[in-house]
């Protein structure tokens, strides 16, 4: 079984929330790891439905997909906790990271997104989620 930081080096990851009733909402995200080698991080827009359903649950699963969310084959979940930060050395870390691996990529998403939210008065990009290990190691 994969553990949190192997996931990080996947170019796209199921990020599994979860409601208030315990049914499992997942959504396909970019993902890099954390220069600390246990925790994987990726960017979103604070009010989205991930970023409210982590407001009452730090409950997650991650596991390897496709950039449309179909879960790669031979893979299994990662149970982990989430928590969101808008500022700060791994806001920064992950805002950097995510700009040298995924290139181009990140200036074509970011103004679709600012576009796309404009109208719902949210910024782009202004919430980082740091996802660990549920018990704090390495081995997830």
């Amino acid at each position: 079984m994969a553990d949190v930081a192997q996931i990080g080096s996947e170019e796209f990851i199921a990020f599994t929330t979860f409601r208030r009733n315990g049914a499992p909402v997942s959504t396909p995200v970019w993902v890099v790891p954390l220069s600390d080698g246990r925790r994987i991080g990726f960017y979103t827009t604070m009010g989205t439905g991930k970023t409210r359903r982590l407001a009452h649950t730090s409950r997650v699963t991650v596991q390897p997909s496709g950039r449309r969310g179909t879960l790669k084959e031979g893979s299994t979940p990662v149970e982990a906790v989430a928590e969101m930060v808008q500022g700060g050395p791994d806001f920064d870390e992950v805002q950097r990271a995510v700009r040298e691996k995924y290139g181009w990529q990140t200036k074509f998403f970011r103004l679709v997104g600012r576009l796309a939210q404009r109208k719902k008065q949210m910024t782009y990009g202004d919430t980082v989620v740091l996802v660990s290990p549920l018990d704090g190691t390495m081995d997830g």
